[in-house]
């Protein structure tokens, strides 16, 4: 029997705890069943209290995995976290344009939960210069959103105002997350022309280590199942609510959430798995 499962590919660091980077990504295609291939832009060793080190892979080893893992295996759909270094940047960006990967997801990401820097101060340039003009979907939180946009946030209206500047440099559509917010979250989803808010239900656990890159990675993982970007942002919302409502402490400090939740029904359904349990 042939088994064909939609694949996705993920450019990111990789996390010693196992809660976000490479590892969290992996497990969220393997959750919405999509075949993961990884492409290591840095070893860190960490926890879930700390970043203890960082070292960056080289970039000739980055581009090779790239190349690759596209060759044989191919990819619907691609995803970016954490990149480190202004070369890294530009070569990832190279590579993905000359594979042509159809849907392109940047989370860009830039300190650890602990608050460690994971972006060079001299990469902020290559990441709005060189990726964001190809990015599919862009997914900041508001302290990323004030970089990219190069302004403070404190108002709807600024959030607003940060998206449109963000769009100006190339994405297709922008995500500023706003979990960070008191209240409700609510994600604003700016396509060029209209704002979607979209309001999520506050969960309320310490075990939110690997959110930002689960949520991108389930964005990816729908949009390689041949969803649209706006059915496979509201969708990833849902299984991310469900991977913090499941989730359980594992370390000290902030934990990861559950990857393995049970679905949501309308996730189940988009990507034609049985409800579980």
């Amino acid at each position: 029997m042939t088994i064909t499962l939609p694949k996705a590919m993920t450019i990111a660091g990789s996390d010693s705890g196992g809660g976000a980077g490479i590892q969290a990504d992996l497990k969220t295609f393997a959750a919405l069943g999509v075949y993961g291939s990884s492409v290591i832009t840095a070893v860190t060793a960490q926890n879930t209290v700390e970043v203890a080190a960082i070292a960056e892979v080289p970039e000739e080893v980055v581009i090779a995995q790239i190349d690759t893992v596209v060759e044989d295996i191919g990819a619907s759909a691609a995803k970016t976290g954490m990149l480190s270094g202004r070369s890294i940047i530009e070569n990832v960006a190279d590579r993905l344009v000359a594979w042509g990967i159809p849907w392109l997801v940047v989370d860009p990401v830039m300190v650890s939960k602990s608050g460690v820097p994971l972006l060079q101060s001299n990469a902020v340039d290559a990441l709005k210069s060189d990726l964001l003009p190809i990015a599919s979907i862009v997914t900041p939180n508001l302290a990323e959103a004030e970089i990219l946009a190069n302004m403070s946030i404190t108002t709807p209206d600024d959030i607003r105002e940060a998206a449109r500047r963000i769009a100006a440099l190339g994405p297709g559509i922008v995500i500023v997350k706003g979990g960070h917010l008191e209240g409700p979250p609510v994600d604003l989803v700016f396509d060029g022309h209209d704002f979607l808010p979209i309001e999520g239900e506050r969960i309320q656990t310490r075990n939110t280590h690997g959110t930002g890159c689960t949520f991108s990675a389930a964005i990816t993982a729908l949009l390689a199942h041949g969803l649209q970007p706006i059915e496979s942002i509201q969708l990833a919302r849902r299984y991310l609510e469900s991977t913090l409502r499941h989730s359980y402490p594992i370390g000290e400090g902030h934990s990861p959430v559950n990857h393995f939740a049970p679905l949501p029904a309308d996730v189940a359904a988009a990507i034609g798995r049985p409800l579980q349990g």
